[in-house]
């Protein structure tokens, strides 16, 4: 009678991990810094948590520690909703300019109004505007998109599905700020006149907020 064959040993298990990947679950204040660094674009928390293969608690633990961490440096944390980046700090910034040759944003009074409004009131319709300022907005929005100070970030659900307008990262850039939150607060008189619009909703049309895609803007003309 045939006795049946022994079963092959199992190959051992290789030590360590395996070269030439991400480690999943291994996400260092210092890697974060440095993806963040290279990226050339905004990158949003979930996109994070996929590249270095980690729950989203542990990047926000690590944008948490990066904050903190750069509150000496020369760089800063800017956060808008769920995407983040770094930016240099509004400190370095007159030594930033004479570097590459740039002045500060310099825009004309009507297009200080606009971006205002648009800054305390997003996301809000270029109609609203116009009703807060008692006058057409329609070249000076389409001058702000153009320098990407405002961005859209859908349509209305109200007829005629109308664009939506806010700001984006490079509002933030420019102006110092790390997220809206850190806006100075409005006069009282100019916050009612603001909420006297009422609330706007973006249309659940799949399209999502587009924080950097502005979309055909014209020329620039408003702003000097």
């Amino acid at each position: 009678m045939t006795q049946p064959e022994a079963p092959a040993p199992e190959a051992p298990a290789p030590e360590g991990p395996i070269t030439g990947g991400p480690t999943p679950g291994d996400l260092s204040e210092a890697a974060l810094e440095a993806l963040l660094f290279v990226a050339e674009r905004p990158l949003a928390r979930r996109e994070i948590a996929s590249i270095a293969q980690v729950d989203r608690e542990t990047v926000d633990a690590r944008i948490g520690d990066l904050e903190v961490s750069l509150r000496e440096r020369g760089l800063v944390l800017v956060v808008s909703g769920d995407r983040v980046e770094l930016a240099t700090t509004p400190e370095a910034g007159a030594l930033i300019a004479r570097y590459v040759g740039s002045d500060a944003v310099r825009l004309s009074p009507a297009g200080l109004e606009t971006l205002a409004i648009v800054a305390y009131r997003q996301p809000v319709t270029k109609a609203a505007i116009e009703r807060i300022r008692g006058v057409d907005s329609d070249y000076t929005v389409r001058s702000l998109l153009h320098r990407r100070l405002v961005v859209e970030l859908g349509r209305s659900s109200a007829p005629g599905r109308p664009f939506l307008y806010g700001t984006g990262f490079e509002f933030l850039e420019r102006f110092g700020l790390s997220s809206l939150e850190e806006l100075p607060p409005l006069d009282l008189d100019v916050a009612a006149r603001l909420a006297e619009e009422g609330s706007t909703e973006i249309a659940d049309d799949g399209d999502g907020a587009n924080d950097g895609d502005a979309g055909d803007a014209g020329d620039a003309g408003d702003a000097s």
